[in-house]
């Protein structure tokens, strides 16, 4: 029986992956920052609940120590995260040091701990939540961009160091998904100065038709199953018929065209 360990398992994609692994006979160690709240993994008999903030770099020593005690460690999933937006000018300090702390060094720190043990036994597998937004940008999300595209350039050069012992790392890029993104795991910032602005993007996101396609939770969880187990030595994932979308018009026009175009979609009338 293989294992997983996963972070952010407590809703949206996360619990998603949780139950589909468990579903085909893995062992799942899920984590979350209070699993004494969860009611429905913890009465599935092949996963195991683990507390994990990852911004917590003692609390990741022990939740890996604690998933390798278990036995051996096939995949880790890194899956914790959350949106910031608003304009840069009103954002404060301690949320843009959150947003880097959970998305990107929560990622590090999580996959650092696990190292060690892939190289010991020669295999073992990364594969992080990402974003479209690590592959394109829009108004509004300067620092989740940051945190997103970081992950996406760290993944590829992670790649030549981890193969030579037999390790892979994979990124998972969903667009828009029926999740809480937005009512429980966006921070916004503002400032009166972007107001009219940011009324303007946020009713775009809402009525542009190539953005509202919403994926559910599971078929991205059937995204990073695939990713898990086709043994291809491939890097990036893109999940959703919108983060597709976006993508291949960003390759097919160009990164200048595809800037100007964003601009239009969100700010001409």
């Amino acid at each position: 029986m293989k294992t997983i360990f996963i972070t952010g398992a407590s809703t949206g994609i996360g619990k998603a992956t949780a139950k589909l692994f468990a579903e085909n006979g893995w062992k799942v160690i899920a984590t979350m920052r209070k699993p004494e709240n969860e009611t429905e993994l913890n009465l599935v008999g092949n996963i195991t609940l683990l507390p994990l903030d990852v911004t917590n770099l003692d609390q990741i020593k022990e939740a890996a120590q604690k998933a390798i005690a278990l036995g051996p460690v096939d995949v880790v999933f890194n899956n914790a995260g959350y949106g910031l937006a608003g304009p840069m000018e009103g954002m404060a300090d301690e949320q843009i040091v959150r947003q880097l702390e959970t998305n990107l060094l929560g990622a590090m720190r999580v996959t650092q701990a696990f190292i060690p043990h892939f190289r010991e036994k020669q295999s073992g597998l990364f594969i992080s939540t990402t974003s479209i937004g690590g592959l394109v940008t829009f108004p509004f999300f300067s620092i989740y961009h940051a945190s997103k595209w970081a992950l996406e350039g760290w993944s590829e050069s992670m790649s030549f160091e981890l193969s030579k012992f037999g390790i892979g790392i994979k990124t998972v890029s969903p667009g828009s998904t029926e999740t809480d993104f937005i009512s429980r795991s966006l921070d916004l910032a503002k400032h009166p100065a972007y107001d009219e602005l940011l009324d303007k993007t946020f009713s775009a996101f809402a009525n542009n038709p190539n953005m509202g396609t919403l994926s559910s939770p599971e078929h991205i969880a059937s995204i990073v199953y695939e990713a898990a187990t086709d043994g291809k030595d491939q890097i990036r994932y893109v999940a959703g018929d919108d983060a597709k979308y976006l993508y291949n018009e960003r390759l097919k026009v160009g990164n200048e065209q595809f800037r100007k175009d964003i601009d239009k979609m969100f700010f001409e009338k």
